[in-house]
């Protein structure tokens, strides 16, 4: 129960009686992954989880959110939830794709774009709404059900790696797609002497690999953050077992909570987005 306590106490912002407190809370367990579902194949674990519920509930939300705000009646005085997603749309092309990506591809990797900070940000967003898609459950006439609990996907390593394996790939398949075997070339800036090429070479094929690695550890880390800040904050009224803490955890873990919501959400999914048009535009047409 606890975890259920700990979602009432940030959102109801109620202070929890003495009684409730037992001076055990461990926060970074809500980031532990036991199988739901064990798929195992050899090493390969491809095991149903709550990372992976959260995935799908995320790519569900995100058709729907197109559907319902972009297809679905549209007219020709726009009403609230049509302009919704015609900002959305404009915002995303004007200052995602257009400024990332060469005007001949905009129309090839909008999409994709798109996709991916609207997957991203409903992901990250639905990380910070108490779900019942939690490993621990609680008893209500001899019924088992899964306690309410805040996890985001993206703070698990493996999902934001995946993305961004995703991202450095279609870069260098569409650098080749558009410009050959000479993209190759666009490793090694003109004008380097013959000498310090391989050395040049080699500092470019390092720089693509931290590609994945910025890209995937800069939402990981703020995601997993954002959440741990907010459980250690309350879990405080647990360790020290005083209603007093409450006074001073639960205000704080609010304030992050509305920081995290309100605009770290938005701007990571917007960075991801962002880097991935401006990773395939260099592709594309390489500076050199």
């Amino acid at each position: 129960m606890k975890r259920a306590l700990v979602t009432c106490a940030m959102f109801a912002l109620t202070l929890p009686s003495a009684a409730l407190a037992r001076g055990d809370y461990h926060p970074e367990e809500e980031f532990e992954l036991h199988d739901w579902v064990p798929i195992h194949i050899g090493a390969l674990n491809l095991s149903i989880n709550k990372a992976v519920a959260y995935l799908w509930l995320g790519g569900l939300l995100t058709i729907a959110f197109g559907l319902v705000v972009m297809r679905l009646r549209l007219k020709v005085t726009p009403d609230r939830r049509q302009t919704l997603g015609e900002s959305a749309y404009e915002m995303i092309q004007t200052q995602i794709a257009e400024q990332g990506l060469p005007s001949k591809a905009v129309g090839l990797w909008f999409p994709y774009v798109a996709s991916l900070a609207l997957f991203i940000w409903i992901v990250n967003l639905i990380g910070f709404v108490p779900l019942p898609l939690s490993d621990e459950k609680f008893e209500i006439g001899g019924v088992e059900l899964p306690t309410l609990a805040i996890y985001a996907a993206t703070a698990q390593l493996s999902v934001t790696l995946t993305i961004a394996l995703m991202t450095v790939v279609f870069t260098h398949v569409e650098g080749f797609r558009f410009n050959g075997p000479k993209y190759v070339k666009s490793f090694v800036p003109a004008g380097v002497p013959k000498a310090m090429v391989p050395f040049m070479a080699v500092l470019e094929v390092v720089s693509h690999v931290f590609r994945v690695i910025s890209l995937s550890v800069r939402l990981y880390a703020n995601m997993l953050a954002g959440h741990m800040l907010i459980l250690v904050f309350i879990c405080l009224i647990f360790v020290f077992e005083k209603v007093v803490f409450a006074v001073v955890a639960v205000p704080f873990a609010t304030i992050f909570y509305l920081f995290e919501v309100v605009i770290v959400v938005t701007i990571q999914a917007y960075i991801f987005a962002a880097l991935s048009a401006i990773y395939i535009g260099s592709a594309i047409e390489p500076e050199h």
